[in-house]
């Protein structure tokens, strides 16, 4: 059951929406679930949520919210997200307490990823 006043849900738009679930299919092996041709939703995945059909996309440079992954092996996923289609837009650097890359995905939304090896 969710918890009261904690975040739930989060919600994507994807130009791509396809070409959105075929990369976090390949890349994290996620499963979605399909409302009509135009919304597909996850679970499990540390927040549950879904795209959307839209013309736009998020990124932290215009002010959308960004979600960041966790990683044990952050070389690894870099690969991954590399091989599955997903853009390197800050390939990995240092930061206080860790490690991260920022990457786009199909629809050209953007997300990070972190270590703190």
């Amino acid at each position: 059951m969710p918890e009261h006043e904690k975040i739930n849900y989060v919600e994507y738009p994807a130009k791509d929406l396809q070409g959105t679930k075929a990369f976090f299919e390949k890349a994290f092996a996620w499963s979605f679930q399909d409302y009509g041709s135009e919304y597909s939703a996850f679970s499990n995945e540390g927040l549950d949520g879904g795209f959307y059909s839209a013309p736009l996309y998020s990124s932290a440079s215009s002010g959308g919210a960004l979600i960041v992954f966790f990683s044990e092996r952050l070389e690894e996923t870099l690969e991954k997200v590399s091989g599955a289609g997903g853009k390197i837009i800050k390939p990995i650097f240092e930061f206080p307490g860790g490690r991260r890359f920022h990457f786009t995905e199909p629809s050209g939304n953007e997300f990070a990823v972190w270590s703190d090896a």
